[in-house]
């Protein structure tokens, strides 16, 4: 296995001109989320043909290489479970993938048990992967050459697999429908998120009063802050669950906020006064400045009409009875919050359903005429 760590300038031109004749790559991408504050992507692994290549993002720029290739829709570029890195391509390079085949997603649509990469090669070719740096610090500079390895093989199987799940599409008729679903991720972006109540994040913070939950959303400030100054992810600084309960608790001195179950003494210690600064301050807050959970939209919630709900369940039970026969995932072949939408709102003619947002042409193929003929028979035995 040839492997090159790709951390100077001057080795990227090599890398150019290999990717320059390549129809196909395997790529992936590790991020420090875990341990860091930032989520940044920290390694870019890429495959082509026998050699891959280890591409160090913190040290040097690489759109400008990356891009010609990656949105290049004649090129193949096989992931696996593409999802959040396509979204850490499109923030933190600036690129927009193209020519993608996930082989989780052909897996899905295969109807295989286990989607996972560890257990589709050792399925498809008995390749077993270690585990142990699954949840390692990537931004770490210099990476230790297990890391290397481990990193490496993310990809060089990658194009095997691709192969035996291309030929059991084939075989099954589905390729189309892995295709279908490939070019629908292709369009995610990454979201902005910043802007978000992070107390409404919290399920928890449903129970809480106003003022509680103003006091959760200091704590959080609070949390975010150290997370940002010691490059931590927030989690790993405190809790969630140990802010709902300095929210609830609203503790007065140090003491008081070390002695709150899960909180860490030194920590409290350390930083703890500035957290009791906020409380006090949200105190202070007359009844009309306390702010709580934004009001839901109620536009459309709530219990649908029995109708409504009567008709979800029997189109509920064709799509079960037909992933069955299948052999695939129920919400593989059909969401449930699209059935919602098609039981709310029933269209009158396939081709109306197949313009549902969300929807895929496959998936109108394969269940949709079940559907329609259920839907057409209750609204024209409610209209009679």
């Amino acid at each position: 296995m040839d492997i090159q760590l790709i951390d100077q300038a001057d080795a990227l031109p090599e890398v150019e001109q290999d990717l320059a004749t390549a129809r196909r790559i395997a790529l992936d991408c590790e991020a420090a989320g875990f341990h860091r504050y930032s989520d940044r992507v920290c390694l870019i692994q890429l495959t082509s043909g026998q050699r891959t290549y280890l591409l160090d993002p913190l040290a040097l720029s690489l759109d400008e290489l990356l891009r010609p290739f990656l949105e290049d829709p004649d090129r193949e570029v096989i992931m696996h479970g593409a999802d959040f890195d396509l979204r850490l391509l499109d923030r933190d390079l600036d690129i927009q993938l193209k020519g993608l085949f996930d082989t989780q997603v052909a897996a899905s649509v295969l109807g295989i048990d286990g989607i996972g990469l560890q257990s589709l090669l050792d399925r498809t070719l008995g390749v077993e992967l270690a585990k142990k740096y699954q949840r390692a610090d990537w931004a770490r500079r210099p990476l230790p050459e297990p890391m290397l390895r481990y990193a490496a093989l993310d990809t060089v199987h990658l194009m095997k697999l691709a192969d035996q799940l291309t030929h059991e599409l084939e075989e099954a008729g589905r390729m189309s429908w892995a295709m279908e679903e490939n070019r629908a991720l292709e369009t995610i972006r990454h979201e902005d998120s910043s802007g978000d109540d992070p107390a409404a994040r919290l399920k928890a913070a449903r129970g809480l009063s106003d003022r509680e939950v103003h006091r959760l959303r200091e704590g959080l400030a609070w949390r975010d802050e150290l997370a940002r100054r010691r490059d931590k992810a927030p989690f790993r600084v405190t809790n969630d669950s140990v802010l709902l309960e300095v929210a609830r608790q609203n503790p007065s001195s140090v003491r008081e906020l070390a002695n709150i179950q899960g909180m860490n003494g030194a920590l409290a210690r350390d930083e703890g006064e500035a957290l009791l600064d906020r409380l006090r301050q949200v105190d202070a807050l007359p009844d009309q400045e306390v702010v709580g959970l934004p009001i839901p939209d109620r536009a459309g919630s709530g219990r649908p009409p029995p109708e409504v709900e009567e008709r979800m369940r029997t189109l509920k039970g064709i799509r079960n009875r037909k992933a069955g026969e299948l052999g695939i995932d129920r919400g593989t072949l059909l969401p449930n919050a699209l059935l919602e939408v098609l039981a709310a709102d029933p269209p009158v003619e396939l081709t109306q359903m197949a313009r549902v947002s969300g929807i895929r042409q496959w998936q109108v193929e394969v269940v949709g005429p079940e559907l329609m003929d259920v839907l057409a028979r209750e609204m024209t035995g409610s209209g009679s």
